[in-house]
């Protein structure tokens, strides 16, 4: 069955799967963000893993983007931003769309202690690596969590699902999170961005 997963929706599988909270957690380390990448066999497999730390973070380079370091990065695939303008007058937001998800994907990657990231292996050498990510948020006295970074994006809508050629989304494993966010979230409170 295993097989068959992988070859049919091999990245939904496992991509906004759920993870060991304790294990994602006990990569962080003290004063530092730290970003893990495990990358899989189509088995599910974990055949290679590599191991990141950086004082000031990472830095998001586009919307669906986390740069690593100079030549290396990671991309949240099936996910795009609207396109155009946008206005959110709840959030006092003007602007592009790109710049509205990249803006929200910012905060997610500076807040969080760890950044979890799962990718098949034939990704591990591409300079823009096809990854689902998960962070790790510890807020003392408040909350302590790890949530996936698409599902939080497509839900708070700074995100929306990209579609195959046939009208089907690339990530079907979110359209729940896209309901919530269709709901007059972020990108959605625009009537223009509706209509798209």
């Amino acid at each position: 069955m295993v097989s068959v997963c992988a070859i049919l929706v091999a990245p939904t599988c496992w991509a906004s799967g759920t993870v060991d909270p304790a294990y994602v957690k006990s990569l962080a380390a003290p004063g530092k963000t730290v970003l893990v990448v495990e990358y899989y066999d189509p088995d599910g497999k974990v055949i290679d893993r590599r191991g990141f730390a950086s004082t000031n973070g990472f830095a998001v380079k586009t919307p669906v983007d986390i740069a690593i370091d100079p030549d290396t990065g990671l991309h949240l695939y099936g996910l795009e931003p609207c396109g155009g303008d946008m206005v959110n007058q709840k959030e006092g937001f003007a602007g592009t769309c790109a710049d509205y998800a990249r803006q929200e994907l910012e905060v997610m990657v500076k807040a969080a202690k760890v950044i979890f990231c799962r990718a098949f292996i034939t990704e591990r050498d591409v300079p823009l690596q096809d990854a689902t990510c998960f962070g790790y948020y510890h807020y003392p006295g408040s909350s302590d969590s790890v949530e996936n970074l698409e599902e939080q994006l497509v839900s708070l809508g700074a995100l929306r699902l990209s579609k195959k050629p046939d009208g089907t989304p690339m990530r079907p494993d979110l359209s729940e999170a896209e309901k919530i966010g269709r709901a007059g979230f972020g990108m959605w409170a625009d009537p223009r961005v509706q209509k798209q």
